[in-house]
């Protein structure tokens, strides 16, 4: 992976956690350097389809986070990028106290980024689970100032 700057980081950081999703998640990062992120979300009465199981768009939304944050820290200072597609495999219930998701960046391309997610669910006692795997890819937009 090529050297990402503090400020490239910082500036990934910041973008996704104006979100206001992400806000409304409780997202967290744990981890962001140069082609990954760890996100975490607690697990919510308010994002679950019944007690303690989280329902399948707040763990889509966190691999998305996870995936496309790392994607971001590969871009250029200035760029942008934003989720094209993605596919989800649930794999286990998301329950437990929150989800961590692993992100991780497949292919960096110049105008589209392949990148992936692992969802764990975290239990009250630190055991982590597999709940989802994430495939996705994100279009990498140039800084305003250079786009036509």
């Amino acid at each position: 992976m090529p050297s990402v700057t503090s400020s490239q980081v910082e500036r990934v950081r910041a973008t996704v956690q104006s979100m206001p999703i992400a806000c409304n998640l409780g997202l967290k990062f744990l981890r962001l350097c140069a082609g990954e992120a760890d996100v975490e979300i607690p697990v919510q009465e308010s994002w679950s389809y019944r007690p303690g199981h989280l329902q399948a768009a707040a763990v889509f939304a966190a691999a998305d986070f996870a995936a496309v944050a790392a994607a971001g820290t590969l871009l250029p200072a200035g760029a942008v990028n934003a989720t094209v597609d993605g596919s989800l495999k649930l794999l286990a219930p998301a329950t437990g106290a929150r989800l961590i998701a692993r992100g991780r960046v497949v292919h960096a391309g110049s105008r589209t980024t392949a990148c992936a997610a692992d969802v764990y669910a975290v239990g009250e006692d630190g055991t982590e689970t597999l709940c989802a795997t994430f495939l996705g890819s994100a279009r990498n937009l140039a800084p305003r100032e250079t786009q036509a």
